[in-house]
This record gives structure tokens, sequence and C-alpha cells, in this order.
């Protein structure tokens, strides 16, 4: 996950709870998103 940009980090969260995908899936983007202090976005995009 290191390897994917922010912007691309936050697109795969929004497709993966849209798809319904794994919740242990979006756990991980979740925890890399708040690694990253990108949360705030997270909420504003919400």
């Amino acid at each position: 996950m290191e390897k994917l940009s922010d912007d691309l980090l936050i697109e795969s969260y929004f497709k993966a709870r849209e798809l319904h995908l794994s919740p242990d899936f979006i756990i991980l983007i979740e925890k890399e998103i708040k690694k990253r202090s990108l949360d705030n976005i997270i909420e504003q995009l919400s």
C-alpha cells in the first residue's frame, strides 16, 4: 500500500466501500489512511 499515491489510496477506499468489498480489506485501507494522516480528507469527501 505504501506505493499508492494519496489520491489513489483515497479513491480505492471509496471504491472498496461502494463495491462492498471485504471489511478486512477496507480496514487495511483505513489504517493506511490514518497512518498518512488523511482521515480529514475522507471526512470532507464523505
